[in-house]
């Protein structure tokens, strides 16, 4: 990379090698600001006849192409890239989607070359507009061979971000209590619109029932006939296990139990369970308040028809023990 003076008129896409100050000492430009047209305009009616850009030499990326190179190899699905100042190009949520992040393939990414990829965490919930990834490369250019290095890799093992989107989720919600599934419904319906609001959504099917083997059992095949994406349980009782009326009434309805005994919060754990790839969680007591637990984790991408499995929910913690 060098440096070299052209004339003002020639420099639309080319790169500040120094910043650029008014007459009075204000800043107009930084160094690396990359020049529009609309910048040649303005730089002209300050009377300014040329600039320092920079040029790159044989074997190098400009910062802004290696980025939007990168960029458009890390991610996959609902996202949309923008070119930021300072060598960068940010990556939005195009709509409501469920960020997955292969954490081992970002470490080797970072580590191995000049161009560094930030993302939001695992499972993370995003807006239609947030920004869930920024690529930032070393200033003003990138040698070529770094740069095919870490492109070949990301299509040799696949994307390091996807943005899974939520397209019409339907969520089915079951209430549980020894006595009364009303009772349930009565203690845990306003936070679990709490919870649902954080991500945007409504339960679109409700149902209550006595906690009782047989009884559960016919209310979750009822829900499953209304094919959700996803089945809750929240029952008053803990703890959630395959011997448990819940549990035991999850298998009565034809579920494959994926995962137990992981804590959701103190003294509480949710239970998780598939049938026809449907998700079914037990998280009994775990909706006593709106406080963030594991459960917000594991919604999103259930909702966003991601399957979780065994390792995954162990891998939210240390051996699925939360910290």
């Amino acid at each position: 990379m060098k440096a070299q003076t052209i004339d003002v008129r020639e420099s639309t896409g080319r790169t500040l090698s120094s910043a650029i100050h008014r007459t009075g000492g204000k800043k107009l430009f930084s160094k690396g600001h990359l020049i529009s047209e609309e910048d040649t305009r303005m730089l002209e009616t300050e009377g300014m006849a040329e600039v320092w850009v920079t040029e790159l030499e044989e074997g190098e990326v400009g910062e802004y192409d290696a980025v939007m190179q990168v960029a458009s190899k890390i991610g996959c699905g609902a996202l949309d890239i923008r070119l930021a100042p300072g060598g960068r190009a940010n990556l939005f949520a195009a709509e409501p989607s469920c960020i997955l992040v292969d954490d081992e393939l970002l470490r080797q990414i970072n580590g191995t070359t000049s161009i560094a990829v930030a993302t939001s965490a695992n499972f993370s919930y995003a807006r239609a507009g947030d920004r869930v990834a920024t690529v930032k490369s070393t200033p003003f250019a990138v040698a070529k061979w770094e740069l095919d290095a870490m492109t070949s890799i990301v299509e040799e093992r696949g994307p390091i971000l996807q943005a899974r989107p939520f397209r019409t989720p339907v969520l089915a919600i079951l209430y549980t209590d020894p006595m009364s599934g009303e009772r349930a419904r009565r203690m845990y319906e306003n936070v679990m619109c709490q919870r649902l609001g954080r991500i945007g959504i409504t339960a679109s099917f409700v149902l209550s029932s006595v906690e009782e083997e047989g009884a559960v059992a016919r209310c979750i095949q009822h829900l499953l006939g209304a094919k959700p994406t996803c089945v809750l349980i929240a029952s008053t009782t803990a703890p959630a296990g395959p011997a448990d009326v819940i549990g035991r009434s999850m298998v009565r309805a034809g579920c494959q139990i994926e995962r137990f005994l992981a804590p959701v919060e103190p003294g509480n754990l949710f239970l998780l369970g598939y049938r026809d790839d449907v998700p079914i969680v037990s998280v009994p007591g775990c909706f006593q308040s709106a406080k963030p637990n594991v459960l917000d984790l594991i919604l999103a991408p259930l909702l966003a028809r991601y399957r979780i499995s065994y390792w995954e929910v162990a891998g939210l913690g240390h051996g699925g023990l939360l910290a």
